[in-house]
């Protein structure tokens, strides 16, 4: 059931899926057609060595054709040698297996080549919900886990429907072709050399159930240990900084560990498949043979036949002997496409409603707005209500822990509340297009991510604006333009993993360039300036009070000096507002802001 997603993709590369089906059976004719070559030699040998003289041979069914261009018999005499009868027959023989052999080539371009764009539409799938997936889901997930999804899971899921598909086709119609052939010959003979098929198929179902399980627990390990890797990796610093090299290393160990003994297991039970079913073909051919020599000297079967049998066995028995590991491909298949059919069946708590309109440009009103994490004891944002005015720079400031960030997440439509709406004008959010939304934000998070890419690239991404003068505009804006010059690539610097090579005020600088070339209508900054000196500071904060005048400007932070500038100043705490005002009324108040003031001027 969990592979039945994959049947969209069979039917949309249906073309090379039948193509590669009718190769198969044009191949398997071939190889059914050919041990009857053989069996018609050793009939023919038996026969000239039983008759008085050769003359008296009847021609071998496969010559008849060749005979018409080739005449090598009269209906009465052999014309050529004997030994040109048998080089006939061999080159036959051999002209059979060579045209299988390009069918055989045919057939893996069609089916997997096929396997390949699968691969890639599946992967294009995948990457596509991971964007479309709203934050709340990417809070729950690991990224180690997200990335194993879309590697090796999608690799075994490949094939699956390239090899196992590939060998299961082959499988029915040479199983097919071969039972009617072998039925047509000798019923009583083929049902003995079939006898062991029903023990077979009994010990493939055994085994596959077992392994089924055995390959959920590798993926889950292979996951875990790719998030062990990924936070490694993303946190070197601060591992190095506590010098916990060797915990991790053993930590990796003793998971790696767990890994290799879950592979082994696998292994173990993987490696139960080729014994059985080769015991299984040996006592077949046993039987064939056994069975063929008593009805041919009882007369009711030739010599060739007995010999064309055994060849049927052996033509089966790798078909039959790649079961096990095509039953492998499939069950791991499933268990991988299962964890991917996890997420690709999650929707999105932030949707576009239909018929949704585009971005009216207008205040933001937040109506008793209340937002609840997910497993969480109690509200993070308790009855919200604040206005957020066009042309007006706005201060959201409060402790560690008191909302703000939540209440970023929510004006940008991140998370949908709780309870009560965060409208545009006299429309909810919601009913807003979010896209039209989202490209006329700018945001600027406390975490930085810059890509790894040049300076000049990441300023002007999410923004259509590529020209230098604009890429240069919005440096100078956010201060960092002096220090893009001073390195000796310019913009064109080219900057590591999550912007590795620059310091964080730099880093955070530049992020909040890639903020302002869009010149959006609304610009949130959640504590954003943490790493700048106090001079720098002002220096960004008297730019960005030159920017558009219908802007919403939303200043977050738990620094007084960051948002003492602003028009309005809401305290939050708790998830609660506490105070709210421009400074000089806050500070005449003497409440909790006032308190902060005075605290963070004996720390200055």
């Amino acid at each position: 059931m969990e592979l039945k997603h994959l049947n969209q993709y069979f039917y949309k590369y249906k073309g090379r899926l039948l193509l590669g089906l009718l190769f198969i059976i044009a191949g398997d004719i071939l190889g059914v057609y050919a041990p009857s070559v053989v069996r018609e030699g050793i009939d023919f040998l038996v026969d000239i060595m039983g008759a008085p003289t050769a003359g008296n041979v009847a021609m071998p069914e496969s010559m008849q054709f060749i005979n018409r261009w080739m005449p090598l018999y009269d209906g009465n005499n052999w014309k050529g040698s004997l030994l040109l009868v048998g080089i006939t027959l061999a080159t036959l023989y051999l002209v059979i297996y060579v045209v299988k052999g390009i069918f055989l080539f045919l057939q893996r371009q069609a089916l997997i080549v096929m396997s390949r764009h699968i691969e890639y539409d599946l992967k294009n799938e995948i990457f596509r919900k991971y964007l479309e997936l709203d934050l709340g889901f990417y809070k729950s997930q690991r990224t180690g886990d997200l990335m194993n999804r879309i590697s090796e899971d999608v690799g075994r899921v490949r094939m699956y429907v390239g090899p196992a598909v590939m060998y299961i086709m082959n499988l029915l119609v040479l199983f097919v072709m071969c039972i009617s052939v072998m039925l047509s010959i000798h019923r009583e003979l083929a049902l003995y050399t079939l006898a062991p098929l029903p023990f077979m198929m009994w010990a493939i179902y055994i085994v596959s159930k077992k392994i089924h399980l055995q390959s959920e627990r590798v993926q889950e390990q292979q996951s875990k240990l790719s998030s062990i890797v990924q936070e490694t990796a993303s946190g070197i610093r601060v591992l190095k900084s506590f010098r916990k090299e060797n915990y991790f290393s053993e930590f990796f160990h003793a998971e790696s560990d767990k890994y290799k003994n879950l592979q082994l297991q696998q292994v173990r039970i993987d490696a139960l498949f080729m014994p059985v079913i080769m015991l299984l073909v040996g006592l077949s051919s046993l039987l064939t043979i056994a069975i063929g020599v008593y009805k041919v000297q009882t007369g009711e079967i030739t010599p060739g036949v007995v010999v064309q049998f055994v060849f049927y066995v052996n033509i089966l028995t790798w078909p039959f002997a790649v079961v096990g590991w095509v039953s492998s491909l499939v069950i791991k298949a499933e268990a991988s496409m299962k964890r991917i059919n996890e997420f690709l069946k999650t929707t999105p708590k932030i949707q576009n409603q239909t018929g949704a309109i585009h971005y009216p440009p207008d205040n933001i009103i937040l109506k008793d707005v209340s937002y609840r994490y997910p497993n969480s004891s109690g509200n993070t944002l308790e009855k919200i209500n604040m206005t957020l005015p066009r042309g007006k720079s706005i201060g959201i400031i409060g402790r560690t822990g008191s909302g703000k960030t939540t209440l970023a997440q929510l004006i940008l439509r991140q998370f949908d509340p709780t309870q009560g709406a965060v409208m545009m004008g006299s429309h909810d959010l919601r009913n807003i297009d979010i896209h039209s939304y989202r490209e006329r934000t700018g945001y600027v998070s406390q975490d930085v991510f810059l890509f790894s890419d040049t300076i000049a690239a990441n300023i002007a991404f999410g923004s259509d604006i590529q020209d230098e003068t604009s890429i240069r505009r919005a440096a100078q804006e956010a201060v960092v333009l002096k220090d893009i010059e001073g390195f000796p690539e310019g913009f064109n610097t080219l900057l590591g993993e999550r912007g590795i090579n620059l310091s964080g005020g730099q880093k955070q600088r530049i992020s909040i360039a890639r903020a302002l070339i869009k010149k959006p209508d609304l610009l949130v900054f959640d504590d954003c300036l943490s790493a700048v000196d106090t001079e720098t500071e002002s220096l960004i904060l008297q730019s960005l009070g030159s920017t558009s005048n219908d802007c919403i400007k939303v200043f977050i932070s738990h620094r007084i000096q960051t948002i003492q500038h602003c028009d309005i100043i809401y305290v939050i705490d708790e998830g609660k507002i506490i105070e709210q005002g421009d400074h000089s009324s806050l500070i005449n108040v003497r409440g909790v802001y006032k308190t902060m003031f005075d605290q963070q001027q004996v720390m200055v």
